[in-house]
Protein backbone atom coordinates (compact mmCIF):
# COMPACT_ATOMS: atom_id res chain seq x y z
CA UNK A 1 0.00 0.00 0.00
CA UNK A 2 0.87 3.28 -0.89
CA UNK A 3 1.98 5.94 1.55
CA UNK A 4 -0.65 8.16 0.29
CA UNK A 5 -3.21 5.55 1.07
CA UNK A 6 -2.03 4.60 4.39
CA UNK A 7 -2.43 8.40 5.17
CA UNK A 8 -6.05 8.70 3.57
CA UNK A 9 -6.97 5.28 5.50
CA UNK A 10 -5.68 7.07 8.48
CA UNK A 11 -7.27 10.41 8.15
CA UNK A 12 -10.58 8.28 7.96
CA UNK A 13 -10.75 6.18 10.91
CA UNK A 14 -9.60 9.26 12.97
CA UNK A 15 -12.33 10.86 11.57
CA UNK A 16 -14.48 7.88 12.82
CA UNK A 17 -13.09 7.84 15.65
CA UNK A 18 -14.23 11.71 16.47
CA UNK A 19 -17.71 10.95 15.14
CA UNK A 20 -18.19 7.84 17.50
CA UNK A 21 -16.96 10.35 20.37
CA UNK A 22 -18.96 12.63 19.26
CA UNK A 23 -22.16 10.25 19.14
CA UNK A 24 -21.23 8.91 22.57
CA UNK A 25 -20.80 12.13 23.75
CA UNK A 26 -23.84 13.02 23.00
CA UNK A 27 -25.71 9.80 24.41
CA UNK A 28 -23.74 10.64 27.45
CA UNK A 29 -25.23 14.08 27.30
CA UNK A 30 -28.59 12.94 27.23
CA UNK A 31 -28.15 10.37 29.83
CA UNK A 32 -27.40 12.91 32.29
CA UNK A 33 -30.29 15.19 30.90
CA UNK A 34 -32.26 12.36 31.59
CA UNK A 35 -30.81 11.50 34.77
CA UNK A 36 -31.05 15.13 36.13
CA UNK A 37 -34.95 15.76 34.55
CA UNK A 38 -35.75 12.49 36.44
CA UNK A 39 -34.79 13.58 39.81
CA UNK A 40 -36.16 17.19 39.75
CA UNK A 41 -39.23 15.27 38.72
CA UNK A 42 -38.92 12.93 42.03
CA UNK A 43 -37.43 16.58 44.09
CA UNK A 44 -41.03 17.85 43.20
CA UNK A 45 -43.03 14.87 43.66
CA UNK A 46 -41.35 14.78 46.85
CA UNK A 47 -42.27 18.30 47.90
CA UNK A 48 -45.58 18.32 46.37
CA UNK A 49 -46.41 15.65 48.96
CA UNK A 50 -44.66 17.02 51.73
CA UNK A 51 -46.79 19.79 51.36
CA UNK A 52 -49.95 17.98 50.73
CA UNK A 53 -48.73 16.31 54.16
CA UNK A 54 -48.13 19.45 55.63
CA UNK A 55 -51.97 20.76 54.52
CA UNK A 56 -53.08 17.71 55.79
CA UNK A 57 -51.23 17.87 59.11
CA UNK A 58 -52.41 21.63 59.27
CA UNK A 59 -55.78 20.77 58.87
CA UNK A 60 -56.19 17.50 60.88
CA UNK A 61 -54.22 20.14 63.89
CA UNK A 62 -56.67 22.69 63.17
CA UNK A 63 -59.50 20.38 63.39
CA UNK A 64 -58.53 18.42 66.47
CA UNK A 65 -57.91 22.26 67.92
CA UNK A 66 -61.76 23.14 67.20
CA UNK A 67 -62.65 19.90 68.50
CA UNK A 68 -60.25 20.02 71.77
CA UNK A 69 -61.84 24.17 72.36
CA UNK A 70 -65.36 22.52 71.77
CA UNK A 71 -64.93 20.00 74.20
CA UNK A 72 -63.52 22.32 76.50
CA UNK A 73 -66.24 24.99 75.63
CA UNK A 74 -68.85 22.12 76.58
CA UNK A 75 -66.59 21.12 79.70
CA UNK A 76 -66.93 24.60 81.04
CA UNK A 77 -70.56 24.97 80.19
CA UNK A 78 -71.42 21.58 82.07
CA UNK A 79 -69.22 22.77 84.78
CA UNK A 80 -71.03 25.39 85.14
CA UNK A 81 -74.53 23.98 85.09
CA UNK A 82 -73.12 21.50 87.61
CA UNK A 83 -72.44 24.20 89.89
CA UNK A 84 -75.68 25.88 89.30
CA UNK A 85 -77.10 22.38 90.20
CA UNK A 86 -75.54 21.80 93.18
CA UNK A 87 -76.77 23.09 96.03
CA UNK A 88 -75.07 23.51 99.30
CA UNK A 89 -76.18 20.98 102.25
CA UNK A 90 -76.82 23.16 104.58
CA UNK A 91 -78.59 25.45 102.28
CA UNK A 92 -80.96 22.42 101.81
CA UNK A 93 -81.30 22.23 105.04
CA UNK A 94 -82.31 25.75 105.74
CA UNK A 95 -84.85 25.48 103.40
CA UNK A 96 -86.28 22.24 104.35
CA UNK A 97 -86.68 23.53 107.68
CA UNK A 98 -88.16 26.91 106.54
CA UNK A 99 -90.64 24.65 104.67
CA UNK A 100 -91.69 22.41 107.47
CA UNK A 101 -92.35 25.63 109.59
CA UNK A 102 -94.93 27.11 106.69
CA UNK A 103 -96.61 24.45 106.82
CA UNK A 104 -96.85 24.07 110.55
CA UNK A 105 -97.84 27.64 110.58
CA UNK A 106 -100.12 27.10 108.08
CA UNK A 107 -101.90 24.48 109.94
CA UNK A 108 -101.84 25.75 112.90
CA UNK A 109 -104.01 29.17 111.21
CA UNK A 110 -106.31 26.84 109.78
CA UNK A 111 -106.91 24.84 112.83
CA UNK A 112 -107.39 28.36 115.03
CA UNK A 113 -109.65 29.73 112.15
CA UNK A 114 -111.50 25.99 113.13
CA UNK A 115 -111.03 26.16 116.30
CA UNK A 116 -112.42 30.05 116.75
CA UNK A 117 -115.51 29.27 114.80
CA UNK A 118 -116.45 25.57 116.59
CA UNK A 119 -116.50 28.03 119.95
CA UNK A 120 -118.66 30.71 117.95
CA UNK A 121 -121.20 28.13 117.13
CA UNK A 122 -120.44 26.49 120.71
CA UNK A 123 -121.55 29.66 122.41
CA UNK A 124 -124.23 30.56 120.36
CA UNK A 125 -125.75 26.86 121.04
CA UNK A 126 -125.42 28.10 123.92
CA UNK A 127 -126.78 31.39 124.00
CA UNK A 128 -129.91 29.96 122.41
CA UNK A 129 -130.51 27.29 124.83
CA UNK A 130 -130.47 29.86 127.53
CA UNK A 131 -132.85 32.49 125.55
CA UNK A 132 -134.84 29.74 124.63
CA UNK A 133 -135.54 28.97 127.97
CA UNK A 134 -136.52 32.49 128.79
CA UNK A 135 -139.47 32.75 126.11
CA UNK A 136 -141.58 31.20 128.13
CA UNK A 137 -140.78 33.91 130.86
CA UNK A 138 -141.51 36.77 128.31
CA UNK A 139 -144.89 34.86 127.61
CA UNK A 140 -145.97 34.52 131.20
CA UNK A 141 -145.21 38.43 131.30
CA UNK A 142 -147.71 39.14 128.20
CA UNK A 143 -150.55 36.39 129.43
CA UNK A 144 -150.83 38.12 133.32
CA UNK A 145 -150.26 41.88 131.32
CA UNK A 146 -153.18 40.80 128.99
CA UNK A 147 -155.14 39.91 132.13
CA UNK A 148 -154.83 42.64 134.01
CA UNK A 149 -158.67 44.63 134.36
CA UNK A 150 -158.71 47.87 132.53
CA UNK A 151 -159.49 49.37 135.69
CA UNK A 152 -156.21 48.26 136.98
CA UNK A 153 -153.75 48.83 134.09
CA UNK A 154 -153.37 52.27 135.52
CA UNK A 155 -152.30 50.67 138.93
CA UNK A 156 -148.96 51.19 140.24
CA UNK A 157 -148.21 46.84 139.76
CA UNK A 158 -149.32 47.08 136.37
CA UNK A 159 -146.82 49.66 136.14
CA UNK A 160 -144.15 47.90 136.96
CA UNK A 161 -145.42 44.26 135.17
CA UNK A 162 -144.93 46.19 132.39
CA UNK A 163 -142.17 47.93 132.85
CA UNK A 164 -140.33 44.77 133.73
CA UNK A 165 -141.67 43.08 130.70
CA UNK A 166 -140.29 45.90 128.48
CA UNK A 167 -136.75 45.95 129.93
CA UNK A 168 -136.66 42.03 129.83
CA UNK A 169 -137.99 42.54 125.76
CA UNK A 170 -135.38 45.25 125.41
CA UNK A 171 -132.61 42.83 126.64
CA UNK A 172 -133.43 39.98 124.25
CA UNK A 173 -133.48 42.44 121.12
CA UNK A 174 -129.86 43.53 122.42
CA UNK A 175 -128.89 39.96 122.49
CA UNK A 176 -130.08 39.40 118.83
CA UNK A 177 -133.51 37.93 119.64
CA UNK A 178 -136.74 39.90 117.58
CA UNK A 179 -140.37 38.00 117.38
CA UNK A 180 -141.23 36.70 113.88
CA UNK A 181 -144.00 38.58 112.00
CA UNK A 182 -146.88 36.29 111.58
CA UNK A 183 -150.69 37.69 111.53
CA UNK A 184 -151.11 38.44 107.51
CA UNK A 185 -148.23 36.68 106.41
CA UNK A 186 -148.05 33.74 103.94
CA UNK A 187 -148.15 31.15 105.62
CA UNK A 188 -144.24 29.58 105.70
CA UNK A 189 -142.96 26.34 107.24
CA UNK A 190 -139.60 27.90 107.99
CA UNK A 191 -141.10 29.94 110.51
CA UNK A 192 -144.50 29.32 111.13
CA UNK A 193 -146.03 26.14 112.32
CA UNK A 194 -149.87 25.47 111.85
CA UNK A 195 -151.48 23.48 114.42
CA UNK A 196 -154.95 24.87 113.43
CA UNK A 197 -157.48 25.81 110.58
CA UNK A 198 -158.83 29.34 111.15
CA UNK A 199 -161.74 30.82 108.91
CA UNK A 200 -161.72 34.58 108.16
CA UNK A 201 -163.31 36.99 105.84
CA UNK A 202 -160.30 39.02 106.19
CA UNK A 203 -157.93 36.94 104.80
CA UNK A 204 -157.18 35.02 101.60
CA UNK A 205 -156.55 30.86 101.40
CA UNK A 206 -152.90 29.70 102.89
CA UNK A 207 -152.88 33.48 105.37
CA UNK A 208 -151.94 33.61 109.09
CA UNK A 209 -154.86 34.73 110.88
CA UNK A 210 -154.30 34.26 114.48
CA UNK A 211 -151.39 33.75 116.35
CA UNK A 212 -151.37 31.28 119.68
CA UNK A 213 -147.96 31.51 120.70
CA UNK A 214 -145.04 33.91 119.38
CA UNK A 215 -142.10 32.82 117.60
CA UNK A 216 -138.28 34.88 118.01
CA UNK A 217 -135.61 34.83 115.62
CA UNK A 218 -131.75 34.81 116.92
CA UNK A 219 -129.76 36.34 114.32
CA UNK A 220 -130.73 34.11 111.19
CA UNK A 221 -132.20 31.39 112.75
CA UNK A 222 -135.08 30.48 114.02
CA UNK A 223 -135.10 30.19 117.83
CA UNK A 224 -139.02 29.06 118.08
CA UNK A 225 -141.53 29.11 116.01
CA UNK A 226 -144.71 30.74 115.73
CA UNK A 227 -147.73 28.97 116.91
CA UNK A 228 -150.45 30.05 114.18
CA UNK A 229 -154.23 29.34 112.90
CA UNK A 230 -154.21 29.54 108.88
CA UNK A 231 -157.20 30.14 106.95
CA UNK A 232 -157.98 27.17 104.86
Amino acid sequence: MSEAKKNASAKGEKAMDKDKEEVLENIMEELEQEAKDKDKEKEEAVDTSKEEGEQEAATEDASSEKESGDSKEEDKKKGLFNKKEKKNPLQEKVDELNDKVLRQMAEFENFRKRTDKEKAQQFELGQSNILEKLLPIVDNFERGLAAVPESEKDGAFADGMNKIYKQLVTELENLGVTPIEAVGKEFDPNFHNAVMQVESEEYGSGIVAQELQKGYMFHDTVLRHSMVGVTP
